[in-house]
């Protein structure tokens, strides 16, 4: 028996452990995927599917990024959005002119993912501390004036290792930046669908 426990406890102590990917660290996984897809910055309203619509794969802009990624993880931004701006409307931003919800569109307001983020998901700090930035989180920013800018933290460092990356859409496609402190950050969240 003692010859037993003695093999068992070795063996525990030489089997290597496997972490398991976090949530967030496959979200950042599958939002790099996205840098591969050739995508031109194409804002045109389109007429979308419900549930699970999406633009032309070859187009999009930033919010596209996000909901995109979120696919890939089988969360359906267009869908989440939609049922809770539909449920919670004047909680929502009325910058459009909007009187009702239009699940083509809604989702791929930078405010309206904003308001979404903050009242489904966690609302982290803003911050110019780079460490506070981790994969997996969204970024929300204020180019100037009502210009508003989203795009996810991924698990690659800029080339002074200082800080994490992002895969964001602002007129050049899907790409990998050092963007993170560009620009006036006006939101930063996570989001897991309980």
């Amino acid at each position: 028996m003692q010859k037993t426990l003695l093999f068992l406890f070795l063996f525990c102590l030489m089997t290597p452990v496997v972490s398991q990917k976090t949530f967030y660290e496959k979200l950042a996984d599958s939002t790099l995927t996205l840098t591969k897809q050739k995508v031109k910055y194409d804002p045109t309203y389109f007429k979308l599917k419900y549930p699970n619509g999406d633009v032309p794969a070859d187009r999009g802009v930033c919010t596209d990024v996000v909901i995109r990624a979120y696919r890939k993880m089988g969360i359906d931004l267009q869908k989440e959005v939609h049922e809770d701006m539909k449920a919670n409307f004047a909680k929502y931003p009325k910058t459009w002119g909007m009187k009702s919800t239009d699940a083509n569109i809604d989702h791929r307001r930078v405010p309206n993912l904003m308001t979404f983020f903050s009242r489904k998901g966690i609302v982290k700090s803003i911050s110019t501390n780079a460490s506070d930035y981790a994969p997996g989180d969204i970024v929300c920013w204020n180019l100037g004036g009502a210009v508003t800018h989203i795009g996810l933290v991924v698990n690659k460092k800029s080339a002074d290792g200082k800080r994490y990356l992002m895969v964001h859409n602002i007129g050049a496609g899907q790409v990998l930046e050092d963007c993170l402190f560009s620009y006036k950050i006006i939101g930063h969240y996570q989001y897991q669908k309980k």
